[in-house]
């Protein structure tokens, strides 16, 4: 009886424990949004999700910078992100063509050209038979400049982590884009977002948006395009940061391989940016030089306060792209002082934003994700100086032999519509009228392009469509194909081998000087390390989405990137 006692005792105290469990727990706000304290299952370690994730693309910037420039980089921009954050070392593109526009695209959703639907920054819509800009869009209007603001990520089809972040906490929350390129802005930022601003040179001079977003500018930003922060960077001289003599990790400063500012005789500083701005495009100047950087960081700081990101019960979300490396790039070519001194001071850039977020948000109170949207290759002219192979591909030549092919095979010269982004565009109505078969006709074209004097590789639409490549560099192709927008033949041109001028630099290839990228990750949530492991790029929103506990963009292709997450 004694013992029948005791446990008829401790199971009431046992009930009445549970109970009171059971009402603390009802009582707390059901976790439905981010605002809510996640609980990790495997450490059982209550963890809060950033205030503010920051998203930076470093336009135009190969993996080696990091390591090239290391000397001259201060202890808090890159430093600070590589040691004190998790450094991915071998993060690559993994799909062709390494464009800005889809760079910035396939980074935030996950998923590769095939999915996005942003396969150039511009290229040939074979419906409307016209060239089309990535996010030119007639059903909206500029706001903030007389032009330039006709744009939203419409043909954008998935969604991107931005987008999620907004479905996940009920349209709570406030997303951003920043940049110099309206592409670098809109593209990031998605289909939800509260804005995306870019700066609109010519003889505006102001950070614009499109009536996508809003009607009128915010009062903040009116303030600071009236503050005349551009024509001050514009009446200053571009001189080196440090003595040029140290600048060792570049060729000479006087070369035959960087190209040259209209009113220059040669490209060395320094740079009289007021009298140059004269003959260059006046506020355009701005974008192609390092100042074009700090005008960036100074906007972000100004939508930070004046939209109080950071500030709320949910996590907001800001994303910086830095375009003006991607001018510097093209101009001097990727082993130039002038490319160097941007690097150092964008460097600085670094600095004073991770600063000003430890005391505007927080330190631990925010993440930031760094990469590229791509890389460059070494000038073919310098290469072909050190006996290396490298080249140009006569585009004009091109159409000429193609054209000598349609006209042999097939005796006319309409069956090609167009040459762009090396894809062929066939002539369907001509096809049709000629009764030729397109899948014949595609490999025909294959067959001969194939001998052209820069042509590496072809293939056709009708193989990528019914052939799964598992390697090399037709897999990588493979990924950029988009069967509803692409062409019917596509070609890759030897390593090296660009359509430009001989002097300065550019991008596009699936070739690893194109696609080796940075990658860091720092702040909430991230560990300290570094990885030599491959990753393709788009395992950035898959881990972006773990991070904050929500679900990955509907198009994503990538993994999570477990090993940076605690």
């Amino acid at each position: 009886m004694k013992k029948l006692f005791i446990l008829i005792f401790l199971s009431a105290i046992l009930t009445q424990c549970i109970a009171v469990k059971s009402k603390s727990t009802t009582s707390t706000s059901p976790i439905s949004t981010q605002k809510a304290i996640t609980v990790n299952p495997i450490t059982n370690n209550e963890t809060v999700p950033p205030k503010l994730v920051v998203g930076i693309v470093v336009d135009q910037m190969r993996y080696d910078y990091l390591i090239r420039f290391y000397t001259k980089y201060g202890e808090r921009g890159f430093k600070r992100l590589m040691e004190n954050g998790y450094n991915l070392e071998n993060v690559h593109y993994n799909y062709i063509p390494t464009y800005t526009a889809v760079g910035h695209t396939s980074i935030y959703t996950g998923t590769t050209p095939t999915n996005h639907g942003i396969i150039s920054n511009n290229w040939y819509d074979k419906y409307e038979k016209k060239s089309i800009y990535c996010v030119d869009d007639d059903n909206y209007k500029t706001v903030g400049a007389n032009s330039g603001g006709n744009k939203s990520p419409h043909r954008m089809v998935t969604t991107t982590v931005t987008d999620q972040l907004k479905l996940a906490q009920n349209s709570k929350g406030k997303t951003i884009g920043i940049a110099i390129k309206d592409r670098s802005a809109i593209l990031p930022a998605g289909h939800t977002a509260n804005a995306a601003y870019w700066f609109e040179g010519g003889d505006e001079g102001k950070f614009i948006t499109s009536t996508f977003y809003m009607n009128e500018l915010p009062n903040w930003v009116k303030q600071f395009n009236n503050s005349g922060k551009a024509t001050t960077y514009l009446n200053e001289t571009w001189n080196t940061y440090y003595d040029i003599s140290t600048y060792t990790e570049t060729l000479p400063d006087n070369n035959e391989f960087e190209g040259l500012f209209k009113g220059k005789t040669t490209p060395t500083f320094p740079y009289n940016l007021a009298e140059l701005r004269k003959l260059n495009g006046n506020y355009n100047l701005l974008k192609a030089v390092p100042s074009g950087n700090t005008i960036t960081t100074d906007f972000a700081e100004a939508a930070i306060i004046g939209e109080n990101l950071g500030k709320s019960d949910y996590t907001d979300f800001l994303a910086i792209s830095y375009s003006s490396t991607d001018y510097v790039g093209h101009q001097f070519g990727v082993n130039a002082k002038e490319l160097e001194d941007t690097y150092i001071r964008l460097d600085k850039e670094l600095e004073r934003l991770i600063d000003f977020l430890d005391k505007e948000i927080g330190e631990n109170k925010y993440t930031i994700m760094l990469t590229a949207d791509h890389a460059a290759v070494q000038v073919p002219s310098y290469l072909n100086s050190l006996k290396i192979p490298g080249g140009y591909f006569n585009t004009k030549k091109f159409k000429g032999f193609v054209n000598e092919i349609t006209i042999k095979y097939f005796n006319s010269n309409e069956i090609v519509e167009n040459i762009s982004n090396y894809q062929l565009f066939l002539n369907k109505e001509k096809l049709q009228e000629l009764n030729l078969n397109v899948h014949e006709v595609s490999q025909i074209l294959a067959d001969e392009i194939i001998n052209f004097e820069s042509v590496y590789k072809t293939v056709t639409a009708h193989t990528l469509q019914t052939t799964s490549f598992n390697s090399g560099i037709l897999q990588i192709l493979q990924k950029g194909y988009n069967q509803k927008l692409s062409g019917d033949v596509l070609l890759i041109p030897y390593p090296s081998t660009i359509s430009r001028s001989k002097t300065g630099t550019t991008h596009g290839s699936g070739y690893a000087y194109d696609t080796h990228v940075p990658l860091l990750f720092y702040g909430n949530g991230i560990k300290k390390g570094k990885s030599a492991r491959y990753y393709p790029i788009v395992d950035i929103a898959p881990t972006l989405s773990n991070l904050l506990k929500i679900t990955e963009p509907n198009g994503s292709t990538g993994k999570t990137i477990l090993e940076v997450l605690k």
